[in-house]
């Protein structure tokens, strides 16, 4: 039986991934991790998102197992990230040339909690959404950064894990064309209404490419790719 674990955020890539685990494997794990994100509210679509998809593949979900949430609030006080403070603007950080919603070591620290419950529950694989083609700056999104980490990981657990990442060499646009190739119209729908990425944390107005303020660097990355996407079909 080929077992999966998912770092599952409730975000378009995560919510792919899942549905991408879920045709691929024989069963599926999902881990998400509270980290006093500014969009906190993604915690909420994790759970809407998992609820909806059980509605629209009842029989696919049946591979779908537990689903755990680490608290790693404390973390927030670790970091100066624009996405783990309650304000603040979205641009390059002088000192480093690196966005200021980069969250230093966050993909790293996610995926070693994420290799010790795979350890634990006997999956092989970690399915993660990161990806360098529209990975923002963020240098833990690198493939290099993935591979170098696994092959750490498993120096340091005396396992054969494999870190998996579909989106890798994805933009937005050909993300959402891997959602349709999947699942259809059908599944690109329900992760324009079911899923979130707006930094702001913005869940009230629903745009034709998902919830959102509609201007911080998510927003506009996902409206792009959507628009995009759409010249495709």
């Amino acid at each position: 039986m080929k077992k999966a674990l998912v770092v599952f955020s409730g975000g378009q890539d995560s919510s792919t991934c899942l549905y991408y685990a879920l045709k691929n494997y024989d069963y599926v794990y999902t881990i998400g991790f509270a980290y006093g994100q500014r969009h906190s509210i993604e915690m909420k679509c994790r759970q809407e998102f998992i609820k909806a998809l059980k509605n629209f593949d009842k029989e696919l979900c049946k591979k779908l197992g537990p689903d755990r949430v680490v608290d790693m609030l404390s973390f927030k006080d670790l970091t100066d990230s624009a996405l783990t403070k309650d304000s603040g603007s979205y641009e390059l950080n002088d000192k480093n040339n690196l966005p200021t919603s980069f969250v230093p070591g966050r993909n790293l620290i996610f995926l070693s909690y994420a290799a010790s419950y795979a350890y634990t529950i006997g999956a092989d694989t970690i399915i993660t959404g990161v990806g360098q083609a529209d990975y923002s700056g963020y240098p833990d999104c690198r493939d290099e950064t993935i591979k170098a980490l696994e092959k750490a990981l498993n120096l340091g657990m005396e396992s054969n894990l494999k870190i998996e990442t579909p989106l890798m060499f994805k933009d937005k646009a050909q993300t959402f064309k891997m959602a349709y190739d999947l699942g259809g119209r059908a599944f690109v729908d329900l992760i324009v209404r079911n899923t979130h990425t707006c930094y702001e944390g913005e869940h009230n107005v629903l745009h034709d490419w998902g919830y959102g303020c509609g201007i911080c660097p998510s927003c506009l990355l996902r409206k792009k790719g959507y628009e995009e996407f759409k010249k495709l079909m």
